[in-house]
């Protein structure tokens, strides 16, 4: 093997641990949703200021934020409770679901 493909090899390899993080299944995460349905909106774009807007975040910010809740690292009753039953697979599916619909865009006023 050439310092080129160890190269590549080694770049390719590097990026599997990352790919790991972000496994997911965005149609289960919809099924698995539901219960956050009523305050986060079905795509992720609530309609009342006091629920977080989830629609096109960052899957890994989701799925960290899911875990920090479910495992009491982050408090909030209510989220702590609807977490607490979660699975790792039904975080990854849930956070695959809301990063993948659309995002949050910025309003400029003229």
């Amino acid at each position: 093997m050439n310092k080129i493909q160890t190269t590549v090899a080694v770049t390719l390899l590097s990026l599997i641990p990352g790919m790991a993080l972000s496994a997911g299944n965005a149609t289960e995460g919809y099924n698995k949703s539901t219960l956050c349905h009523a305050c986060h909106g079905a795509t992720g774009m609530s309609t009342q200021a006091i629920y977080p807007k989830l629609g096109g975040q960052q899957q890994d910010y989701l799925s960290k934020t899911l875990r920090d809740f479910r495992d009491g690292d982050r408090q909030n009753a209510i989220m702590n409770g609807f977490s607490a039953n979660l699975s790792d697979a039904d975080i990854e599916d849930i956070a695959a679901w809301y990063a993948s619909q659309q995002g949050l865009t910025e309003i400029k006023d003229k």
